[in-house]
């Protein structure tokens, strides 16, 4: 998402502080994720994780600022939506019964699902770049010179790379064509010039990541060192997913980065900040 429509729906997404932009939701995702192992591991070893008020109400608590100010403030619904996804996965990580996950979730999905689509007696999607990034979504060639226009300029990319792509360096789209091909649509650009081998090895590439991940939590020698490394695989894993979704149409387009391959500094750091910790809880793996 651009600086100007950002300004348009009100958003605040960037601190300026000495001419540096940094983005601090990026950071409050790794920092939520150590607060919230901390709580996790607290209640998993005094054998009350199984209880509701310990293992499900209290860290819920705990989440429930953190993200509705994110929300709010920054108007940032896609690290909204990766903090509450973590949140899940480290609450049943840390083991949390699933019926509390399923009864709650219900009951908060009905009320939430009323609120957001219930407004002055009629229905509606939510704020209006909202409901035009999902009609855009099913429909993207109903405005091609408008909002549709980053969606199908990205599958022309997609469908231009063929097997091999058209080699490394030799895009077209990215060329005025393409809108943020160095950040959000930048595996588009991938598909492009690498071609459906180059995504299936990026693909591949994070699936590995994902999986050595999960085997240092599994071999993480407390439970909070377990609970962290979940919560990093979770975060990066999800938001790889997210993006390489909304660049081929899958789901509506939401500004999120691609893990160690778009542009930023903000991201970068932050995801650099996280493979550290990882790593660092990895040399003290049973």
């Amino acid at each position: 998402m651009d600086l100007l429509e950002q300004a348009q729906i009100g958003a605040r997404r960037w601190i300026i502080i000495a001419g540096f932009n940094f983005q601090p939701s990026e950071f409050a995702k790794i920092g939520f994720i150590l607060f919230f192992a901390s709580i996790l591991s607290d209640v998993k070893e005094h054998g009350k994780i199984k209880e509701y008020k310990y293992g499900f109400f209290y860290p819920i608590v705990f989440m429930a600022p953190i993200v509705g100010s994110i929300l709010i403030l920054q108007n940032h619904f896609s690290a909204t939506f990766i903090i509450a996804v973590v949140t899940v996965v480290q609450m049943f990580v840390a083991g949390t019964r699933i019926t509390h996950f399923l009864v709650t979730g219900l009951i908060g999905g009905i009320c939430g699902a009323g609120a957001i689509m219930v407004k002055n007696g009629g229905l509606t999607l939510g704020t209006d770049f909202r409901s035009s990034r999902i009609q855009t979504w099913l429909d993207p060639f109903s405005d091609p010179t408008g909002d549709g226009w980053q969606i199908i300029q990205s599958l022309y990319a997609i469908g231009s790379g063929g097997l091999f792509g058209v080699g490394l360096g030799n895009s077209k789209q990215k060329y005025l064509y393409l809108p943020e091909p160095h950040n959000d649509f930048i595996f588009s650009v991938l598909a492009e010039e690498l071609g459906f081998v180059g995504c299936v090895a990026v693909i591949l590439l994070f699936t590995l990541f994902v999986w050595r991940g999960v085997v240092i939590s599994m071999k993480a020698k407390d439970n909070f060192g377990c609970i962290i490394a979940i919560g990093i695989v979770t975060m990066l894993g999800l938001q790889a997913m997210i993006n390489i979704a909304v660049v081929t149409g899958t789901i509506p387009v939401t500004g999120m980065p691609l893990p160690f391959f778009s542009y930023g500094g903000t991201s970068l750091i932050a995801n650099l900040m996280a493979v550290g910790i990882l790593l660092n809880i990895s040399r003290t793996a049973k």
